[in-house]
């Protein structure tokens, strides 16, 4: 498998560290957050790995120079002239990819324990055009599901809904968990050339083809995406870590 992080992004939640800097090197527990979303990918045994960049995109460049791409092909995909948002990045680094592999897609600024393998596995065994990973937390959006299956997006602030399909009368409100795979033909159906937000192209293309969930089947999941939350993280490390070296 194969895997792309989401890091072009400004990171405008995360000021003031993203004032000097991109989101992807903003440090966690002494390390950008850009090393921590690699190694999850590379200790499950992927080597090849895209990442965007738009947002101090020199930074994240001449970090992966000088740690040797961390001994696997990792390749970037330049959206300094323009950022495309995250459906229009991933189509645009399709050029990039292993031809008819899954893609598996990791936003940069998330912390989890998920078990990778066994998400790649429920994928191919699913025959989801894409997988979502979903994550038990409280939010003001939601994905909605009817027996696994994607039919719609709620933001429960605005109670403004999409669909892919409301012909269901019921469905269950699921959190996003910034993980999914991808098949190659999801790809083929974003339009080119164009800002647009995967969400959006998960509900346009999920009319006509399956996109459906995965349950976090891990124990952590952490937004990363603020300061306050970057702290949360870095404590929790740091106490966990504490007590693996000090165990009663």
């Amino acid at each position: 498998m194969q895997a792309m992080i989401f890091a072009a992004g400004l990171g405008t939640r995360l000021k003031p560290y993203t004032n000097t800097m991109p989101k992807a090197m903003v440090p966690l527990c002494g390390k950008p957050l850009l090393w921590h979303a690699i190694n999850k990918l590379k200790n499950t045994g992927i080597t090849h790995i895209i990442i965007n960049v738009h947002h101090f995109a020199d930074q994240i460049i001449n970090y992966l120079k000088e740690n040797n791409n961390f001994d696997i092909t990792i390749k970037i995909s330049d959206e300094t002239n323009m950022l495309l948002d995250t459906g229009g990045g991933l189509k645009y680094a399709e050029k990039l990819f292993i031809p008819n592999t899954p893609i598996l897609v990791y936003n940069v600024d998330i912390l989890s324990d998920i078990n990778l393998n066994k998400l790649k596995q429920h994928h191919l065994e699913s025959e989801n055009l894409a997988t979502l990973v979903t994550a038990s937390r409280n939010t003001s959006r939601y994905l909605l599901f009817n027996n696994s299956k994607l039919i719609g997006w709620t933001n429960k602030n605005t109670n403004q809904f999409k669909w892919c399909n409301h012909s269901y009368q019921q469905y269950t409100e699921m959190a996003f968990a910034g993980i999914q795979i991808v098949n190659p033909e999801f790809i083929n159906l974003i339009e080119p050339n164009k800002k647009v937000s995967i969400i959006d192209e998960y509900l346009r293309i999920g009319a006509n083809k399956k996109i459906g969930l995965y349950n976090n089947d891990g124990k952590i999941w952490m937004d990363l995406g603020k300061p306050e939350q970057l702290k949360m993280a870095e404590e929790f490390i740091l106490s966990n870590t504490t007590s693996q070296k000090n165990p009663k």
